[in-house]
């Protein structure tokens, strides 16, 4: 038997593969991809979400993709998975997911392809979109200069291509390689670290969805989950997953802060926030009620 049995849940809730079931609509989550949409919705050409590791981004852009309905938007999505990619693949794969076929071998003659079924989408009243993940990947200034080209096909008063990029923080110094297209950029996010608060929320609605009926975690031991994963859902989902099995190995129903604690020594990680002894102040609990009331509401959306 596995803890999920064990605790009674249908699935288990903290696994850190990407899934469109688990997702968490943070009130942070749904303030990019507002200012995401609109960046295409206005054909704004190039908006930047930036984010630590493990803060979302790839869900996010996951998340976007399933929001471009086919039926007004042309939309692909590219995962930069090493930095040696060439400009060549670059605007080959973007032509392809684009529905561009065969797409020629010389650069030039992609961007007139490319530029041909860009006016297709646009006569067909769609916007064409091409999200690009690990985007801090494009790590030299002739790939720079290609999303620069790609962002100059356009008609009259209207680009005909927009990109939004995901990536890290160092995404801003590698976009710097070409200043022009860095000054391109007409929307930027930033993904942070989720507070105490939403990590409460984050660990209750994925118990949740998984078919908890009710919070297998003591309130401590959900406070030393934050404390130790600095609010960076991938390491709340390693440390919860393993809190959980370590508490069924030991039949235990309901999760220590011992147990995190132990958890957190053996996977190497230490306190990335300092632990509130102290009780809060009132004006400091109503903001926190507030933020939670904020996301719960986010949830029900």
């Amino acid at each position: 038997m596995g803890y999920a049995e064990f605790f009674q849940l249908e699935h288990e809730p903290f696994s850190n593969a990407p899934s469109d079931r688990f997702y968490f609509n943070s009130e942070q989550h749904d303030q990019a991809l507002m200012r995401l949409m609109y960046a295409i919705d206005s054909d704004k050409g190039l908006a930047v979400l930036i984010g630590g590791v493990g803060t979302g981004k790839t869900t996010l852009a996951r998340r976007m993709l399933d929001n471009l309905n086919v039926e007004h938007y042309e939309s692909s999505l590219l995962v930069m998975i090493h930095s040696a990619v060439t400009p060549v693949w670059i605007l080959s794969r973007i032509a392809l997911q684009l529905g561009v076929k065969n797409p020629e071998s010389d650069p030039l003659a992609i961007l007139k392809q490319l530029y041909e079924r860009l006016l297709q989408i646009h006569e067909q009243g769609r916007k064409a979109v091409v999200l690009i993940d690990e985007a801090q990947m494009l790590q030299s200034r002739e790939l720079m200069e290609e999303f620069r080209g790609l962002l100059n096909l356009e008609i009259p008063e209207k680009k005909l291509l927009n990109v939004v990029f995901f990536g890290l923080a160092e995404l801003e110094q590698t976009m710097k390689l070409d200043e022009p297209l860095a000054q391109r950029i007409a929307v930027k996010y930033t993904l942070k670290p989720l507070s105490a608060a939403a990590t409460r929320c984050y660990v209750s609605h994925r118990l949740r969805v998984a078919g908890s009926k009710s919070l297998p975690f003591e309130a401590a031991a959900i406070d030393s989950l934050h404390r130790y994963s600095g609010g960076v859902p991938r390491l709340i989902n390693t440390l919860a997953d393993n809190a959980m099995f370590e508490s069924y190995m030991r039949h235990e129903q309901l999760v220590q802060r011992a147990i995190v604690d132990s958890v957190a020594a053996d996977l190497g990680l230490h306190p990335q926030v300092p632990l509130v002894s102290a009780p809060l102040s009132p004006a400091a609990q109503a903001s926190d009620h507030d933020e939670i009331d904020s996301l719960l509401e986010g949830l029900d959306r």
